[in-house]
């Protein structure tokens, strides 16, 4: 898709518009259900009887969905805008393109798979209503697989214990902000993080609110277990430094301990004699030893690679064309 094909495509308009609401949305490959989404989502906002835009972040999917929202743009370009991205660069960091290209004074983040209802949007509204600036949801009679409730229940325990970040159900993407957190966030410069978690960090008064989930409305998740595990990896990581001095701590007990133990075998030798059946003993300490000094490797890499990330200073994505309206 280039600029070409569409005339409507134009650069980001410098005239002023804030409109009460901004519903950011990141899209890969969710050709199978964006009619679905369109059908309720339009309805849902209308409803509300506020201004409010819809930015639709077209993560380099390769099929249909950004065919799908050029022709929704032409359909409601009063309220629809499009943001296309020249590859597929991840969900957080399409959702950091929206936040650039938003006007809203409000901002909510919505996956586009249906699995939480646009209709509850306006729980989210009524909750910043009350003054809160940062909404989170939790997910009502999840409708995924055993294993992903457990790992989801699991990780959130983790992650609190780790970072002190307070999120009942991370794995939500449907969160509302307020301008104030969304520009703070839009400074921020690093290749990867986890924003639901750096909103909690810049909001002054952050809560959540229960929402419906449903089945999938059609096509597959994204996130497959590696593709969670190293989400987390990354939010524990990005969030902090516990795990780097867990290890610290673990390799000064380690130290002590493997100390005591050849104060004591030495003493044995002297007094008792070598004693051949310990060797076996001995290998496993070993590994045990070998073991943690590969995992302090990898866990100082983590923390490595992401400087090297850093400083390389490469753009987090790269926005091939934007469909809105002139203004």
């Amino acid at each position: 898709m280039n600029d070409a094909a569409h005339p409507a495509v134009t650069q980001r308009s410098t005239v002023s518009n804030h409109p009460t609401l901004s519903v950011v949305i990141p899209v890969y490959n969710e050709e199978l259900g964006l009619a679905a989404l369109f059908d309720r989502l339009y309805p849902a906002l209308d409803a509300l009887a506020i201004d409010y835009e819809i930015v639709f972040i077209d993560d380099g999917s390769r099929d249909r969905s950004a065919s799908l929202l050029a022709q929704q743009f032409e359909a409601r370009p009063d309220v629809t805008r499009v943001v296309l991205l020249n590859g597929n660069f991840g969900q957080h960091r399409a959702i950091l393109a929206g936040f650039e290209h938003c006007l809203g004074d409000r901002v909510l983040t919505l996956d586009a798979d249906l699995q939480n209802p646009p209709e509850d949007i306006r729980l989210l509204l009524a909750a910043m209503d009350e003054g809160f600036d940062c909404v989170g949801t939790v997910r009502r009679n999840r409708q995924d697989v055993a294993w992903r409730r457990w790992a989801s229940r699991a990780m959130n325990r983790l992650r609190f214990r780790l970072t002190g970040i307070v999120m009942n159900d991370q794995g939500s993407m449907m969160r509302a902000y307020s301008r104030d957190i969304v520009q703070l966030i839009n400074q921020c410069e690093e290749m990867n993080t986890f924003i639901p978690a750096l909103a909690y960090q810049f909001s002054k008064n952050p809560t959540e609110v229960e929402v419906g989930h449903e089945a999938r409305h059609a096509g597959e998740s994204k996130y497959s277990l590696y593709s969670l595990i190293r989400l987390n990896f990354d939010l524990v990581t990005g969030f902090s430094l516990v795990p780097l001095q867990a290890f610290s701590m673990l390799g000064i007990i380690v130290s002590l301990l493997s100390g005591v133990l050849f104060v004591i075998l030495a003493g044995r030798r002297l007094f008792l004699g070598p004693e051949v059946g310990g060797v076996f003993t001995l290998f496993a300490l070993v590994f045990l030893l070998v073991g943690l000094a590969l995992f302090g490797i990898g866990l100082l890499g983590e923390y490595i690679g992401r400087i090297y990330q850093e400083v390389r200073a490469r753009p987090r994505y790269q926005v091939n064309a934007v469909l809105e309206r002139r203004r």
